[in-house]
């Protein structure tokens, strides 16, 4: 299997793939230039991973060579599902989710109400919502999904 535990090492890897994502998929929806182009950066997110052993303990990359994903859990939660925007559409994601859900026993995460792609996504590989609805940071709608009983 590509999957393993993140060491310290992936930290810029990880950091990458997460600002990149975040440009893509949610510049578009919040057009925030001050925070996508510069409160958030690839050093701080780094800084972040490399400094929390429990962070880098509770997430995961693809690795088959070059790390082209990660999954970030907290108990059945998945906190963070990102694959480089370049190696998307490889089954890269699914794999991710399917390692959380069947080794990990995830099973619930939050997305964004506005991120269609990522809602697709999820539901594609056996989540839907459950209804639960909340507000982050006051201003971000997010809604609840929940693997559904295949």
């Amino acid at each position: 299997m590509n999957i393993r535990q993140a060491n310290q090492t992936d930290a810029s890897r990880i950091a990458e793939m997460i600002i990149i994502n975040y440009r893509k998929n949610f510049f578009p929806i919040y057009k925030n230039e001050e925070f996508y182009f510069g409160e958030l950066n690839v050093i701080d997110v780094a800084k972040e991973y490399m400094e929390n052993e429990n962070i880098l303990q509770d997430t995961y990359v693809y690795d088959d060579g070059v790390v082209k994903g990660m999954i970030r859990l907290k108990q059945d939660e998945v906190l963070k599902l990102y694959v480089e925007p370049h190696f998307q559409g490889e089954n890269i994601g699914s794999t991710l989710l399917n390692f959380a859900v069947s080794d990990k026993g995830a099973n619930w995460l939050w997305v964004l109400e506005q991120n269609e792609r990522g809602i697709e996504f999820y539901k594609k590989n056996g989540f839907d919502f459950t209804g639960d609805t909340m507000v982050e940071d006051e201003w971000i709608p997010l809604k609840k999904m929940q693997l559904c009983k295949l």
